[in-house]
Order: C-alpha cells, then sequence, then structure tokens
C-alpha cells in the first residue's frame, strides 16, 4: 500500500555485507536513509566469502558463535547460470582475464559482488571485521512507532553500544549446520562433520567416507570424492533418486547409494535402516542448515522453532516490531538477482508504503502456516517458499517488474539438465543456446552498453 505520508529518513544498521546486505544498504540510501553495515569478515561477499581456515571449528558446528561463516568448499561451482544471477539492473556478465564460464566457480561471484560494491559506491557503508554482538530493544516493554535498538558490536576487543531506529538482520542462512538425530552420534570415536567445514578432498585419501544426504552439497561431495577417496557410501532418505545420480552411481564403482543410517557404533560400523553396515573412517552431514541469530535480543517475540522464524510478515516484518526490525533471506532456494524486497523495506521505513494493520498480519501469518499444514510441508521446510509466485509477490508490493520470462525458462532448463546430466549439465546445455542469444539482446544486457 502507498502511504501519504511524507517521507522520512531513518538511521539504519543493516547486520551482514553478503549479497543481500549489500542489496539493502543500496536500497536504503537511495531511499534517504543513513545507512550502516556491520560485517564481521575483512570484506564483502558473505557466504561468497571463501574461507580455507576451518580448523578452529567445531566440525559439527555446535558452538554457539560459529568461527567460520561461509561454508562453500574450494571446487564448488553455481548450480544456476550467472545470467538469472544477476542483479536487475547490473547483469552479471564473463569478463576477459575471469572465469568466463555460464556456471562459474565461486570466486567469480564474489569478484562479481566486488565490482557491485564498487559500481555503486557501497564498500564505505561497511565496518569490516565488526562482530555484532547483541541487539534488543531501546525502551522494552513499550512498543510503539518510535521504537528503537541497541546494536553492541565488537572491534579488535574495543566494544561498540550504538542506537538505530531500525535493523535489517541479513546474515544468511548456509552457516549454522542442520544435523540429524542418529544413535551412537555422541560416542562414535571416528571422524564426524558437517559439510560447512568441507573444503578439499584430500583429506580423505583412501578412507571410507558416509556422505549422509543427498542435496547439492551431498551429491557434488560425492563426486569430488570418487577420485580421492577408497569408497564413498551416499546416505539418502529415499532411494528414489534422479537419472543423473543415478548415472553417476553407475559410472563410479566406488560410489554407493544407501537409506538413511540406523545408527553409529564405536568399532566404526554404521548400519542402515535396511540391516546392511560397512565400517567407515568418517561420516560427513550434508544435512542443511538451521536459521541462527544469537546475537539477537526480543524477549520472545521472534524465535525459532524447528527452523521456522516466525511469526514474520511475509518472511520478513515480526508484526509486533514492524517496520523497525526485519529480515531479509529467510525464504530458501531464492534468486541472488532481485532487489524488490530490499526496496520494500526501505520504502516502508521512510514511510513511502505502509504495511498492514497488526491484525491483519498476524491473520496473513496464521493463513499461511495453515496452508502448509494443510499440504503436508514440515515445520522446518516452512520457508522454503522461493517460486517465482513468490518473487513477484514482492515485485507487486511496490509496483517493481515481475521477473522475465527468460529468466524463469533458464532457471527452469538449468533444472531439468541437472536432473538428466548431474555430472555435466554446467557445461553441456545445448538447449539454451538459442534462447541465450535472445536473451543478450534483451534490456537487461542492453543497459550494460548505455553510456
Amino acid at each position: 500500500m502507498v502511504s501519504e505520508r511524507s517521507s522520512s529518513s531513518k538511521k539504519v544498521c543493516v547486520i551482514g555485507a553478503g549479497p543481500a546486505g549489500l542489496v539493502a544498504a543500496r536500497e536504503l540510501r537511495k531511499e534517504g536513509h543513513n545507512v550502516v553495515v556491520l560485517e564481521q569478515s575483512h570484506d564483502v561477499g558473505g557466504q561468497w566469502l571463501y574461507d580455507p581456515k576451518v580448523e578452529e571449528e567445531n566440525p559439527l558446528g555446535k558452538d554457539r558463535f560459529l568461527k567460520v561463516h561461509s561454508s562453500i568448499y574450494a571446487s564448488l561451482r553455481l548450480t544456476s547460470p550467472r545470467e538469472i544471477m544477476g542483479f536487475t539492473d547490473f547483469p552479471f556478465v564473463a569478463r576477459k582475464g575471469r572465469d568466463m564460464r555460464r556456471f562459474p566457480g565461486h570466486q567469480e561471484l564474489f569478484l562479481y559482488l566486488q565490482d557491485f560494491c564498487e559500481r555503486f559506491g557501497l564498500r564505505e557503508m561497511v565496518r569490516f571485521n565488526t562482530r555484532v554482538e547483541n541487539v534488543e530493544m531501546l525502551d522494552y516493554p513499550v512498543l510503539d512507532e518510535d521504537l528503537k535498538w541497541v546494536v553492541r558490536s565488537k572491534v579488535a576487543e574495543e566494544a561498540v553500544e550504538e542506537v538505530y531506529d531500525a535493523v535489517v538482520v541479513a546474515t544468511g542462512h548456509y552457516s549454522q549446520p542442520r544435523l540429524p538425530r542418529i544413535k551412537g552420534m555422541d560416542t562414535w570415536k571416528r571422524r564426524q562433520m558437517h559439510s560447512h567445514i568441507y573444503r578439499v578432498p584430500e583429506p580423505f585419501k583412501n578412507e571410507v567416507v558416509v556422505v549422509v544426504g543427498n542435496s547439492l552439497s551431498g551429491q557434488d561431495i560425492s563426486m569430488e570424492l570418487v577420485n580421492v577417496a577408497k569408497e564413498i557410501h551416499l546416505s539418502a532418505k529415499s532411494l528414489t533418486i534422479s537419472q543423473g545420480l543415478s548415472k553417476v552411481i553407475s559410472k563410479y564403482h566406488n560410489l554407493h547409494l544407501h537409506p538413511q543410517i540406523e545408527s553409529l557404533h564405536e568399532d566404526g560400523r554404521v548400519l542402515f535402516v535396511d540391516g546392511s553396515w560397512i565400517v567407515a573412517d568418517t561420516v560427513i552431514y550434508c544435512t542443511g542448515y538451521s536459521y541462527s541469530f544469537p546475537f539477537l535480543d526480543t524477549k520472545g517475540i521472534v524465535v525459532i522453532d524447528d527452523d521456522r522464524v516466525g511469526p514474520l510478515y511475509e518472511h520478513t516484518f515480526p508484526p509486533s516490531l514492524a517496520p523497525s526490525l526485519s529480515f531479509i533471506g529467510i525464504p530458501r532456494k531464492g534468486f541472488l538477482s532481485l532487489s524488490p524486497k530490499q526496496k520494500w523495506i526501505a520504502e516502508v521505513l521512510s514511510g513511502k508504503r505502509r504495511l498492514p494493520s497488526w491484525d491483519d498480519m498476524m491473520q496473513s501469518i496464521k493463513e499461511f502456516y495453515h496452508s502448509r499444514d494443510v499440504a503436508g510441508i514440515p515445520k522446518h521446510n516452512t520457508h522454503d517458499v522461493a517460486n517465482f509466485e513468490y518473487c513477484d509477490k514482492y515485485a507487486d508490493y511496490i509496483d517493481f517488474p515481475h521477473l522475465e520470462e527468460w529468466r524463469k525458462e533458464l532457471c527452469l532448463s538449468a533444472l531439468r539438465n541437472s536432473e538428466i546430466n548431474l555430472e555435466t549439465y554446467r557445461d553441456s546445455y545445448e538447449e539454451d543456446e538459442e534462447l541465450l542469444r535472445l536473451v543478450h539482446n534483451t534490456p537487461h544486457f542492453a543497459q550494460l552498453h548505455r553510456p
């Protein structure tokens, strides 16, 4: 809804200088707000700032504050083509002297984010090497439209305390490991780790490795280990797998598919639910990530219940604390390419847009939860909603253009190809060639040639 109130400028703290936080900072500044971005690392990028030093991290990620933020491994390549990954007004094009592949490695996306910062002068808003320790309401229990936030951070052991009109949490959701509950996990003597700290295959040379979970990372890591490990045993919830994964398992004699693990035993045995077992050296859990905001104190107003963060209106605003507190990056499986949500937050904070009433927001959340329950979707998948319609819904809130049809088609094409050709889809994409010729003549790419 468009508001008739005059525009106002707020002092806003954005936590995290990954893709979501950088776009938020740009949109907030564009709307006239005074923006500070707090980033714990030495550079921008968030997940895309590769960190090979994982030795001090708890291998299962059980520390409250993680020492390592990025979960990216050395060989990781994008699972989506660069054409659909670029921000709406800043295409992700191949540059000479860099990784020019359509599905480039992670370093290329990091460099793209550096280019984005340079183009829009974003770095000046970021305070690096700044760890956010605590965020809490200034005048709790008074919750009114002038609600402010106290943000306590630490820079080189020096404590800093500041008050902000609004806080935007953009810390991502691919850092805090989510682990299964398996009998014997706590007493198993051999190596257990989450893929959060997996970086390279060499440490697993000649080992028998169990990879738990056949997600994208589970498949990627399994395929990387086949040339190094003695055996790889991929444990999946379902033995009904894609044609692409089936091809890979048939190709490699040392890659085996198993059902879920029943139990781990002190002698190294890993027992599967079908009664089969193997003796393993290492178990790698590729079981996803949980939401975690250890710095945030909302007095129980926003809670995480089995990976459901709520209550959040449109996965963004907690009704009782809106609009002074908002979250970006809660929906999983989303696009890097869009900024309608960040623009929406910026315009709500300035008064250009209005949120529905508290009652209407809470009713919307209740109806959403009910629709997920009726569809039989587990609570921990509450935020797996990032489809095309979802992206377009945010666009409608601010009269922003919908996702281009070519972007949708290239996305679907990559998904189809990966289902059939898991090992080669990033380098073989004949069916896209004709569409790509048209895409590179669209307004999205034409803007590169404007003076």
